[in-house]
């Protein structure tokens, strides 16, 4: 099965909504807007996918829900999101952030990487 491991912070902050204001709620609007993706997949990458939802600092403690696994960070983000991607391996993985660094890190582990558009068009 394939991963797609989500940029929580990142993805959020891509689309000037309001978002800081009530970072977690913002969270739950992007975790459960990527559901659909576990069974219907993305272009380029078919269903089902295992979808990894990275959250850190006010969006720690974001509950998993059916479809979507979410991972709080205890401390960075982007390292949490290097563990999922490395720990996918062997399975095709997609990364969705706009960090070039972060895209460099998890590029190492093999996986891919997209933009927020990706998930939120």
């Amino acid at each position: 099965m394939r991963t797609l491991v989500v940029d929580a912070a990142n993805v959020v902050g891509s689309v000037p909504d309001g978002w800081w204001r009530d970072r977690r709620g913002a969270a739950e609007r992007l975790r459960d807007s990527l559901v659909p993706y576990a069974t219907d997949g993305l272009p380029g990458h078919p269903g089902p996918l295992e979808v990894v939802l990275v959250v850190e600092g006010a969006a720690r403690g974001v509950e998993s829900v059916p479809g979507v696994r979410v991972e709080s960070a205890s401390g960075s983000g982007d390292d949490r999101i290097v563990e999922v991607a490395a720990g996918a391996a062997g399975r095709p993985c997609l990364v969705v952030t706009a960090d070039r660094e972060l895209r460099r890190r998890v590029g190492e582990t093999g996986a891919e990487c997209a933009g927020p558009r990706t998930v939120r068009p």
